[in-house]
C-alpha cells in the first residue's frame, strides 16, 4: 500500500493475511486527518477480513469515502456484499485510441470521433473533466425524459491523458455532413434542420432543472465589462433583464454537426450547454457560428465545417426564413438585429475569455464585435422575437 496524501493505492491481494497491517496502516493515514480515497487500480482481491477494515474506515470518515479505478472482478464483490451501496465506488475506465478516426465535431470543451460505424465518443480537452461528462450525461436525461431526442453515454472511457464519452448513434451522420454529401437537397435539409430546432424549443423544462439562458448571459456581460462603455454596459443589462422568463429549452450549441441523422430521425449530442429561454439564446449561437466567426477569417467555416464561406450566409437565411416561417425581408431584418446583437455579446465574451483574444485576428474581432453593439445598439429597443 502507498499513499499520497488522501490517496491510498491498493494493490495485489487483501485478505485474511495481509488485512491486519493494512488496517494499521489506513488508521495511522486516518490519524492525520485526512479523508481517504482508495485507487484500487492495482487491487486484484479484497476478501471478507478486507472489507471489515473498509467497513470501520467508513464509519469513522462517513459517507464520503470513495473507492476508485475499480476492475470488474473487485466491483462485482463490492455489489454482492453490497458495499456500492455504502461507499462511492467508480468502475476503472476503458482505455481506447482515437488515432485514424474520423473527426465529425469539435466544439468548445472537446472533439467528437466516429470509433465504429455504430458509436462516437467525444474526447473532453482537459484531463480533469469527469465532472463535466457526468453533468452532460444528467442534462442528457433530463432533456429525453421530456420528449427530446438526444444520444445519452453509456460509458466513460480514457482517451490518452483525457478522458471521453461514448454514444452508440446506428448509421448516423450529422446534418453537416448530410448537406456536404447531398448539396442539391440544401433547401430540403435546411427545412428538416430548423423544423427540428422548433421541436426542441417546444418542450418545457420543469423549474429549477436547468440554468436560465438569461442569467448565463448576465454573466457574460460582466465578463465583457471592459469592452463596453457604461451606457452600452447598462442597456444591454436592461435588455436582457427585460426579456420574460421562460422554462422551454434551449441548447445551446445548434450548429449541424451538433444534430444527428440515425437513420431518418434527427437526434441531439453535446448537451453540455442547455438551459431554458427565449429562443434568441439558441439562434444567437447559430449566427456566431454561420456569420460572426467566418467575418474577420476567411476559411473559417472550411477549416471548422469542411464547407464553403459562401455557405455560412445563406444557411443563416435559410434558417431565419424557415424558423420565422416568412420571406418578409423587412421583418426578418429587425429579427435579425435583435439576434444579431445577443450574439456579439456572446462573440466577444467568447473572445476575451479564452486564447482566441491572442494575435491580430484576436484583436480584429474584438473591434468588430464593438462596432457591432455600438450600431446595434441605436436602433434595438428589445429583445423580444
Amino acid at each position: 500500500m502507498n499513499n499520497n496524501n488522501n490517496i491510498i493505492r491498493l494493490t495485489g491481494r487483501i485478505d485474511s493475511v495481509n488485512a491486519p497491517e493494512w488496517e494499521k496502516k489506513v488508521m495511522e493515514q486516518l490519524g492525520k486527518g485526512a479523508s481517504p480515497v482508495f485507487d484500487a487500480a492495482e487491487l486484484e482481491y479484497i476478501s471478507s477480513a478486507g472489507l471489515r477494515v473498509l467497513m470501520k474506515v467508513r464509519k469513522k470518515v462517513g459517507d464520503g469515502l470513495r473507492i476508485v479505478n475499480v476492475s470488474s472482478e473487485v466491483y462485482e464483490i463490492l455489489d454482492m456484499t453490497g458495499f456500492t451501496e455504502l461507499i462511492t465506488v467508480e468502475k476503472r475506465l476503458r482505455e481506447i485510441s482515437v488515432d485514424g478516426c474520423e473527426v465529425i465535431g469539435k466544439g468548445m470543451f472537446g472533439t467528437v470521433y466516429r470509433i465504429d460505424p455504430e458509436t462516437i465518443v467525444k474526447v473532453y480537452g482537459t484531463p480533469d473533466c469527469i465532472p463535466m461528462i457526468r453533468n452532460e450525461q444528467r442534462l442528457a436525461k433530463l432533456a429525453f425524459v421530456k420528449g427530446v431526442p438526444t444520444a445519452i453515454s453509456y460509458d466513460i472511457v480514457k482517451v490518452g491523458e483525457n478522458y471521453g464519452s461514448v454514444f452508440e448513434l446506428l448509421d448516423a451522420q450529422s446534418f453537416n455532413d448530410y448537406l456536404i454529401n447531398e448539396p442539391d437537397d440544401f433547401d430540403g435539409i435546411l427545412r428538416n434542420y430548423v423544423d427540428f430546432l422548433k421541436v426542441i424549443h417546444g418542450a418545457e423544462m420543469d423549474k429549477g432543472t436547468l440554468p436560465a439562458a438569461k442569467n448565463r448571459f448576465i454573466e457574460y456581460l460582466d465578463v465583457i465589462k471592459g469592452y463596453l462603455n457604461a451606457d452600452q454596459y447598462e442597456k444591454l443589462h436592461g435588455l436582457l433583464t427585460a426579456l420574460p422568463d421562460d422554462l422551454h429549452m434551449v441548447h445551446g450549441d445548434f450548429q449541424m454537426k451538433n444534430v444527428m441523422l440515425v437513420g431518418d430521425e434527427p437526434m441531439l449530442i453535446d448537451m453540455d450547454t442547455i438551459s431554458t429561454g427565449q429562443p434568441i439564446f439558441d439562434l444567437q449561437a447559430l449566427y456566431v457560428t454561420y456569420v460572426a466567426f467566418p467575418e474577420d477569417e476567411p476559411g473559417n467555416l472550411r477549416s471548422f465545417l469542411g464547407i464553403p464561406d459562401e455557405w455560412g450566409g445563406r444557411i443563416w437565411q435559410d434558417i431565419m426564413k424557415y424558423y420565422f416561417d416568412t420571406a418578409d425581408e423587412s421583418a426578418l431584418k429587425t429579427k435579425c438585429e435583435k439576434i444579431q446583437l445577443l450574439a456579439m455579446v456572446r462573440f466577444l465574451y467568447l473572445l476575451v475569455s479564452t486564447d482566441l483574444k491572442n494575435g491580430a485576428l484576436g484583436e480584429k474581432r474584438i473591434r468588430t464585435a464593438q462596432r457591432h453593439i455600438a450600431e446595434l445598439l441605436e436602433s434595438v429597443h428589445e429583445l423580444a422575437l
